[in-house]
């Protein structure tokens, strides 16, 4: 096999990949171009890309990048750039604590759910068959969120015990 052919043998086999991550991300609640890029950037070795590269890479137009880097962005996935001289945005996937990030987003989307069920319960009791599955629920979250929290403030030394292991 030939140098250009292992490196479009590789190409290939990042593309289906990243199209099977993509895949359970939507399935995850996350819009399918977003998904696309997000999965993209973790799986592939570079650390920074223009919206043209990402759009290369990924073999869809720029236009379809556009909304999913913004997308990205926001949620704190990718971080913009912008080297001195160029007229380019770059988009560096912001590794450093993502998955912990991640989990602290999601502990407060839990919270919410938390305080709306727990306004449920205020207005029906807990006398009532829904009340009841009100109030379980409540508890799961609660227990859910302390077992998060408590994940994620014991990954940093977690990593490093599992890098030396």
């Amino acid at each position: 096999m030939t140098v250009a052919e292992n490196a479009d043998a590789e190409r290939a086999t990042l593309l289906r990949y990243v199209e099977r991550f993509a895949l359970v991300l939507r399935e995850s609640g996350m819009q399918p171009m977003p998904a696309r890029v997000f999965a993209y950037a973790l799986a592939d070795d570079a650390d920074r890309y223009t919206a043209a590269e990402l759009a290369d890479g990924l073999q869809v137009s720029p236009a379809a990048i556009s909304g999913a880097v913004r997308q990205l962005v926001q949620i704190g996935f990718l971080v913009r750039e912008r080297e001195p001289g160029t007229r380019s945005d770059l988009y560096v996937l912001d590794d450093a604590h993502l998955w912990a990030r991640f989990v602290t987003a999601e502990l407060q989307a839990l919270q919410r759910f938390q305080e709306i069920v727990a306004s449920g319960i205020e207005l029906f009791g807990t006398d009532r068959p829904g009340g009841r599955r009100l109030a379980e629920t409540r508890e799961f979250l609660a227990f859910l969120r302390e077992v998060l929290a408590d994940a994620v403030a014991r990954w940093p030394e977690e990593r490093e015990r599992r890098r030396l292991g």
